[in-house]
């Protein structure tokens, strides 16, 4: 059986392309935006706002979330969103082998006891620059300021709800650089160790 994989990933480093590559080499799910539809029927909040609060955070949001919960001594939204988002994770994670992108998927899994082979995809700046132009085009904020609030958001939100750095590579079994290797070689080096990994 392939393990579960969870795909971590520099905003614009082409994760989620990579995931959906790997899941359809080994002809298993992928789990991304289904992850958020989940969130946001279990949770009640809206799916723009599961999809923000669910992966990203800004120094703000952190100290709302504890400054909450110590006053009220009850969760945060984003806590909330936290708390679904993982019951979601377990719950799809029990159903067997799945490339799970983003959301501390990582984290929530090993934290469970669920083995999974985690990856972490990254490139420098002007190949992120590029493919996000390619990708949704240019807008009013510069796109490298984009890229970077983006990785501020991520880096908060991993390290509030799982006291570890976002792109250690203690972290992760894999750490892939796609834009010197390609996407399709990054495809290529994870589907191969999930298939040495594959127990009948």
């Amino acid at each position: 059986m392939y393990p579960i994989i969870t795909i971590s990933r520099e905003f614009g480093s082409g994760g989620h392309s990579i995931g959906e590559a790997v899941a359809k080499e080994l002809n298993i799910p992928l789990y991304d935006s289904i992850i958020v539809d989940k969130v946001a029927a279990e949770s009640g909040f809206s799916k723009d706002v599961v999809f923000e609060d669910g992966e990203y955070s800004s120094p703000s949001q952190a100290w709302y979330s504890s400054r909450t919960a110590y006053l009220a001594n009850f969760p945060s939204p984003q806590d909330r969103i936290f708390d679904a988002q993982c019951e979601v994770i377990l719950n799809l994670a029990e159903k067997g082998p799945c490339v799970i992108v983003g959301r501390c998927a990582d984290y929530v899994l090993s934290k469970a006891g669920i083995p999974a082979l985690n990856v972490f995809i990254h490139a420098d700046m002007e190949y992120r620059k590029t493919r996000i132009i390619e990708h949704y085009g240019e807008t009013n904020v510069p796109v490298e300021k984009r890229l970077r609030k983006k990785d501020k958001g991520r880096k908060a939100y991993y390290r509030y709800y799982t006291d570890r750095e976002w792109g250690d590579s203690a972290n992760y079994h894999l750490n892939l650089d796609s834009g010197f290797l390609g996407e399709m070689v990054c495809v290529d080096i994870i589907t191969s160790v999930a298939r040495r990994m594959d127990v009948k």
